[in-house]
């Protein structure tokens, strides 16, 4: 309550109708090492409704994490360790940054799929990877869509050890959820296969019981539904929205504490008991680790090869080995998304950090290898999950995959189709996670599916997103540099975005592996050249086509190949200018997506050839003709 009327912003409904839950799951249940917040083996616990960040971070403060009072007083202040909603990371102890509502409860389903991933993996070894996953969500997550894709697959999967723990107040901002959600949560739930619980959320015994029974469930995930009061305690407030999102008020705040038996002129007041208990907290924790430590030693005494492989896994360490891609001979084409699957068979053969994936489009994706099998409730050691239909739940899960560690998820679906996944992909560029998309049937290139199916604006908008690499490559051999900078690349998802037609496949003796992996270079030139193509992609091949005309007019060209803009923007100053030399102004880049992120390298004398419009259902032949994505076009621009 201090905090956030110190402030004067943020939401204190959710933090003081969920203390009770709250306190009896961190004192009586939840396994964590204060002193370590990245102890492996700890218990994840997620705060869905991120705008109650103010109870993650009381709980932090008081089990004895380091985050002092005074970061608490700092709250929602710049640079301080505590902003307005939790940002892994930035505070420590918290898991996953959330904000955007249903997020981090998809983001608990990623965790609780990875632990029983690495649990059946490690399985010889019992204990090394047990833990459970909590998540705490409101009526505001369940609202949102991708709840229900999330919560639906962890049904199926029958994820045991994944607790959600429901603040139903009956509250959002405008009001009462009657307003617009009567729908029966207990039945929803049931319908997806969880074990579902009701009880009172203000009461110490009803909150033990439930997490001692959802604990003891084996077969399915648990939802506890926790009927609570926001704002509880609020003489005026409490069970209104008006406590949602705004502070208290002096006077409020003077009357809730003074009914809570709270000292009124001691501000931020911790009992001396309560502050004993950091101590406590963190030799509890000490312990726990310590013995967790043990049965890793004892691994590393049953099986070397298992414990270094564990080490690996936490590390996230890529061998050298892994990485030695090999290229395609040139001979004939190929369509990207093949050679990627190609790729992966390569990959998957006997690596283990890999999880792959696809929202119902494994055929079309090439995402899945003959290394792979399904992971399912009866096969947890599975490499490969099936998504169904759920992209925007599929985003999420590989970020909460990829938060847990010891695992790099990758995922397929058609590149249009990133539009159902853009949040997800956004939370993982904020959090800086290794996300790997592998995103087909690029351009309308695709052809007859029509508008609807081809991708035009999707370049541009993620080209914009800040920290996410996009890589669309030329031809096979770009696809191999393009998927070992997305090893590589540890700090932020990268976007693999592929054809579904063929292309030639380039000489390697003319392809410069190097220039590839700083993201743009040149390809082909002639002495004295006077023009730049530049092209991404299916592009790439008829800007060589073009520059071979050009070269017949007497005009000497020089094309660059732009595989990531992001890579290139990256590179020293200098090593840009030597591939687009500033007294060449005579530029025309092309590619089949919107123009916007072109203006910057062909300069306001340069052309763009690309697609500002919606595409049209034909062969795809016929709609690169029709608008304008040929060889005969640069050339005609160029002459």
């Amino acid at each position: 309550m201090d905090a956030v009327q110190k402030a004067n912003s943020g939401h204190p409904g959710l933090p003081m109708g969920m203390a009770d839950v709250a306190t009896v799951l961190w004192s009586d249940f939840l396994r964590f090492n204060p002193s370590n917040p990245d102890w492996f083996n700890r218990d994840r616990f997620v705060l869905s409704g991120g705008h109650g960040s103010m109870l993650l971070y009381s709980l932090l403060h008081l089990y004895g994490y380091d985050l002092s009072l005074d970061d608490l007083k700092n709250f929602r202040q710049m640079g301080s360790k505590t902003p307005g909603h939790p940002e892994v990371e930035m505070t420590p102890g918290v898991e996953t940054t959330t904000g955007p509502l249903g997020q981090g409860l998809a983001n608990a389903v990623g965790m609780a799929i990875a632990e029983t991933h690495l649990a059946a993996k490690f399985k010889t070894n019992p204990g090394i990877i047990d833990h459970f996953t909590y998540v705490m969500a409101g009526d505001g997550d369940l609202q949102e869509g991708i709840s229900h894709e999330a919560c639906s697959l962890a049904g199926h999967l029958k994820l045991s050890k994944l607790i959600l723990l429901y603040d139903s107040n009956d509250i959002t901002i405008d009001g009462k959820t009657e307003l617009s959600f009567t729908e029966d949560v207990n039945k929803r739930f049931v319908a997806y296969g969880w074990d579902v619980m009701e009880i009172d959320g203000h009461d110490y015994g009803q909150i033990h019981k439930a997490i001692e029974h959802a604990k003891a469930e084996q077969e399915k995930p648990s939802i506890i539904i926790c009927k609570t009061i926001i704002g509880y305690g609020s003489p005026n407030k409490a069970g209104t929205s008006g406590v949602h999102g705004s502070p208290l008020g002096n006077e409020e705040l003077l009357l809730t504490k003074q009914k809570l038996a709270l000292p009124v002129d001691h501000p931020f007041y911790v009992p001396e008991a309560i502050e004993a208990m950091k101590e406590v907290n963190q030799k509890k924790g000490e312990k726990l680790e310590n013995d967790w430590l043990k049965k890793l030693s004892q691994c590393k005494t049953n099986s070397e090869d298992q414990y270094n492989k564990l080490l690996e896994l936490i590390d996230g360490n890529i061998s050298a080995a892994q990485m030695d891609i090999p290229f395609f001979m040139a001979e004939g084409s190929m369509a990207t998304r093949k050679s990627s699957g190609k790729i992966l068979e390569y990959l998957t053969n006997g690596f283990e950090n890999l999880i792959g994936g696809s929202a119902d489009l494994t055929p079309s994706n090439n995402t899945m290898t003959s290394n792979h099998t399904a992971y399912s409730s009866s096969n947890p050691s599975g490499n490969y999950i099936y998504y169904g239909v759920r992209e925007h739940a599929m985003g999420s899960i590989m970020n909460g995959i990829a938060l847990h560690g010891g695992l790099i998820p990758y995922g397929g679906t058609f590149f249009v189709f990133s539009d159902y996944m853009r949040p997800a992909i956004r939370m993982a560029a904020l959090m800086g996670l290794q996300v790997i998309y592998v995103f087909t049937h690029d351009s309308i290139g695709l052809g007859e599916d029509g508008p609807t199916h081809q991708p035009v604006e999707h370049l541009s908008s993620l080209r914009a997103m800040p920290n996410v690499q996009v890589l669309r490559p030329m031809d096979a051999n770009e696809t191999v540099v393009a998927w070992k900078q997305a090893l590589e690349y540890q700090n932020g998802p990268s976007c693999l975005v592929l054809t579904r037609q063929n292309l030639p496949i380039m000489e390697m003796d003319k392809f410069p592996v190097q220039g590839a992996r700083r993201g743009g270079y040149v390809l082909a030139e002639d002495a004295g050249f006077d023009r730049i193509i530049i092209a991404s992609g299916s592009e790439v091949e008829l800007a060589l086509a073009a520059k071979e005309t050009l070269n017949e007019k007497g005009i000497k060209v020089r094309v660059v190949s732009m595989l990531s803009t992001e890579l290139f923007d990256q590179q020293e100053k200098t090593y840009r200018a030597d591939v687009l030399p500033e007294n060449i102004t005579n530029r025309l880049a092309i590619e089949a997506g919107a123009t916007q992120s072109w203006y910057k390298y062909v300069g306001l004398k340069g052309q763009i050839i690309g697609m500002d419009r919606f595409g049209a259902s034909a062969p795809e032949e016929q709609l690169f003709e029709k608008f304008g994505i040929t060889a005969e076009h640069i050339v005609s621009c160029l002459s």
